[in-house]
């Protein structure tokens, strides 16, 4: 290993010798290079380099390279303003100028940065074939500095890579732009796709790809006065461009054409034109159809395909156009997605115009939207389907939405022009069988949005104690409708011990029906409500032990347990919450993490020097030992709580019980002396 390191550094001595010859560096700055240099080049020769030993080599090496170019240009801009200065017509001062110009000619230092760098890139993705991250950063090396390595890397990294579709793209990118290499690029892409047939954007680059190279050829004809269809201009304007580009279209022989050899001509340019952009197109259905062979399951793709070309001008695209509307009808009418974005869709094309056109050009295109929806729904009467239409039409017409549509922000709509829209939705819905818990909230949300709470109220009651009586977020609206009521009739936060009852009945009803991990929230806006009730809250309680026993050591559970005791701790003080924590410990399966919270309690307090509270700790650690026994983090908060408020004979005892159930020497540290 030495021997190789010390070779490499002995090939740096010329490069070592041009820097100091040049004045770039001093000798003991280039002891310091060759000392780093030394350092990174054992890393890299250990019998396991890291990746990181690979790029840390690079940074220094690229880090070195900007300063040495860096301190090249501030001397040679000093040495021409000392030119300015000279009389430059003696022979002296020409042969001086001359031995300086042969000094800072391209020497070994200029190039032995980069061609280090190149290598230690080689080294590294030979050790790391399949990082491709890092293969990534070779070629953008290697594009950067314009070297002609570029193209045996990209064939290295897709020979070990062939199943990557962004290396096929960046290749084909590559060959497109910077080589200009179309075919090269075209069969790189035709390469990638046969590796590669199911990933989206291969095919979606493919397309973006023969486009561009069908606009550079639009521009090249536009350029030399070729262009007749593409650009779809009316003779008038084609006349006045001829007439000021006149000297592009004059003969050799400088005699002007008649008029009929003139329009033979147009005529044969003309149909050259058609059967260019007819190839082109033809390409462009290709794709279209092997995208659609290899992903005929995929709607994005066929979304995008369409996206892309709307946002091209392309003569005789309105066939493709229709073909990939008729084939997304066809293949996904069963798609409540596709029903949801052709429904959007119906709203995109609309023009700048006066107020009145633009509200009657928004009723137009929302009715047919409606259209669109009112299709889908009846041929899929599905909960997805409802509730994109209802979120369409809150997009629509509440603008302060996140997500609501760009086109209606604007206009002078009314939302109560529609109401009996929005709800007629929803009473469908319901009807169908497709309310769901999500679009019954969103149901009955809408009517306290429309200010009609007493509709809403029955609603809930009904829908609760209807099909939806097992939905927890249906349960919890209503619950907080029904607290909301009493305090605005009330006109205070107390209630009165009617409604409490009342109250506490609904709760009770729902929280002995749901399981506590679907209860959760529910069970905190209980308790938050009967906190100060004493009567309650123990009724809550037991109703909470016997959810707790079937629920086991839940999480959910465990939080619930840890805000019974975290009211009664705030209310009664640490001795009633150390006797309701056993209680819920008693149960059988307790959570861990209700005994990692129990333990905090009881850590706090003995960190204050109270002496119960470490015995307690103490007692719970074990208890939770013994349910959990391989949980190292337990071990270490056990042990480090021994450290801080308790006796080095019982951190030792942790210590060597931690090591003998673990069974591992590096669990915990190393125990205090």
């Amino acid at each position: 290993m030495a021997d190789t390191v010390q070779y490499r550094l002995e090939r740096m001595t010329d490069e070592l010798d041009d820097l100091e010859r040049r004045g770039l560096f001093t000798r003991a700055e280039l002891a310091d290079i060759v000392r780093r240099r030394r350092d990174l080049e054992f890393r890299l020769r250990r019998h396991s380099p890291l990746r990181a030993d690979f790029l840390d080599y690079i940074a220094y090496e690229l880090r070195l390279d900007a300063l040495r170019n860096l301190r090249k240009r501030a001397i040679v801009r000093a040495a021409a303003s000392e030119d300015n200065h000279d009389n430059g017509h003696d022979d002296k001062g020409g042969r001086k100028r001359e031995k300086k110009n042969n000094k800072w000619k391209k020497s070994i230092s200029d190039v032995s940065g980069v061609l280090r760098v190149l290598d230690i890139y080689r080294m590294a993705t030979v050790r790391f074939k399949g990082d491709l991250d890092l293969w990534f950063r070779y070629l953008e090396f290697c594009r950067d500095k314009r070297h002609g390595r570029m193209k045996q890397v990209l064939a290295q990294a897709i020979r070990y890579h062939p199943k990557a579709p962004g290396l096929w793209i960046y290749a084909a990118a590559w060959e497109f732009d910077q080589n200009l290499n179309v075919a090269a690029a075209r069969a790189l892409m035709l390469s990638g796709l046969r590796s590669c047939p199911e990933s989206e954007d291969m095919w979606i680059e493919y397309l973006r790809m023969e486009l561009t190279y069908l606009n550079k050829l639009k521009a090249r004809k536009v350029a030399l006065g070729e262009d007749v269809k593409m650009l779809q201009k009316n003779d008038n304007d084609a006349g006045q461009w001829k007439e000021e580009n006149k000297e592009l279209f004059m003969s050799l022989n400088e005699q002007g054409e008649g008029p009929e050899e003139s329009g033979s001509t147009g005529v044969a340019l003309e149909e050259k034109e058609d059967q260019f952009w007819q190839q082109g197109l033809l390409i462009i259905q290709t794709i279209y159809h092997g995208a659609v062979e290899a992903l005929p399951s995929s709607l994005t793709l066929r979304k995008k395909f369409l996206e892309i070309l709307n946002s091209v001008e392309l003569v005789h695209s309105d066939e493709l156009k229709l073909e990939i509307m008729d084939d997304l009808k066809k293949d996904f009418s069963h798609n409540e997605g596709y029903w949801d974005w052709f429904a959007r869709l119906q709203l995109s094309g609309l023009t700048n115009s006066s107020n009145s056109n633009r509200k009657d050009a928004l009723s137009n295109k929302l009715n047919k939207s409606i259209q669109v929806y009112d299709e889908a729904v009846r041929r899929l009467p599905t909960s997805k389907m409802y509730t994109l239409y209802a979120k369409f039409w809150m997009d629509a017409l509440y603008p302060d939405r996140e997500e609501s549509v760009a086109l209606f922000q604007g206009a002078e709509f009314d939302a109560s022009e529609f109401t009996s829209s929005i709800l007629e939705v929803y009473e469908n819905a319901e009807s169908c069988g497709c309310l769901n818990d999500d679009l019954a909230c969103q149901y009955i949300s809408l009517c306290l949005k429309l200010e009609r709470s007493e509709e809403a109220k029955n609603l809930a009651e009904k829908l609760c104690s209807g099909p939806l009586s097992n939905a927890a977020n249906l349960w919890s609206l209503r619950a907080s409708m029904e607290i909301n009521s009493f305090a605005t009739a009330t006109g205070s936060s107390s209630f009165s011990k009617e409604n409490l009852s009342s109250l506490f009945d609904l709760f009770s009803t729902v929280l002995s029906k749901l399981s506590i991990t679907e209860a959760e929230g529910l069970w905190h806006m209980a308790m938050k409500l009967f906190c100060h009730e004493k009567n309650y809250l123990e009724k809550l309680v037991k109703c909470a032990m016997l959810s707790l026993s079937l629920a086991g050591g839940s999480d959910c559970g465990a939080s619930v347990s840890s805000a019974i005791v975290g009211w009664y701790l705030q209310r009664d003080g640490m001795k009633q919450a150390r006797k309701m924590y056993k209680r819920f410990l008693a149960l059988p399966r307790p959570s861990l993490k209700f005994f990692q919270y129990c333990i905090e309690l009881e850590a706090n307090l003995a960190s204050l020097g109270d002496h119960d509270a470490l015995a307690n700790a103490r007692k719970l650690y074990d208890s939770a030992i013994d349910l959990c026994p391989h949980e190292r983090e337990l071990w270490r908060n056990y042990y480090n709580l021994e450290l801080k408020v308790g006796t080095s004979e019982a951190a030792n005892a942790v210590y060597w019980r931690a090591r003998k159930v673990l069974n591992d020497s590096t669990a915990l540290a190393t125990p205090r002396s």
